[in-house]
């Protein structure tokens, strides 16, 4: 028998993604700190891990300083959810404008990998990872 909730939990968990991808690209930085767990774990943005929210979130804000916009463009995401975990896939293209230098954009294409845990009702990121497929600076 499907699980009642399904529908709601996989928009919800879509809805999640897509407050991530807007938080960046609207450098609206409470959107997306709401987005994740106080203690996520993001992997494979760099040579180690990145532990815990405040960390994370100081990082990608100070990466963004480098560009003038960008823009994140996210495939349909393929969920498992399994109680009050969610496993996802999603497909990203990501479009990076640089404010000054000898490039005028960096594209990233690749697929986040995402646990997402329900707390409260409400679903948060808890491990984050970036499988890069492929990368162009133009």
């Amino acid at each position: 028998m499907p699980n009642p909730n399904s529908q709601a939990d996989r928009i919800a968990l879509q809805d999640l993604m897509l407050r991530y991808a807007a938080g960046v690209d609207d450098r609206d930085q409470d959107m997306y700190q709401s987005c994740f767990d106080d203690t996520v774990e993001v992997l494979d943005f760099g040579p180690d891990p990145f532990k815990g929210k405040a960390v994370w979130v100081e990082y990608v804000w100070s990466a963004l300083e480098q560009y003038s916009s960008t823009q994140h463009m996210l495939g349909p995401q393929l969920a498992t959810i399994d109680g009050d975990m969610a496993y996802t896939r999603s497909d990203v293209q990501a479009l990076h404008y640089f404010k000054e230098g000898e490039h005028e954009r960096f594209t990233l294409w690749a697929t986040y990998f995402t646990d997402m845990r329900r707390c409260d009702n409400e679903w948060r990121i808890v491990k984050h990872r970036l499988l890069v497929r492929g990368s162009e600076l133009a």
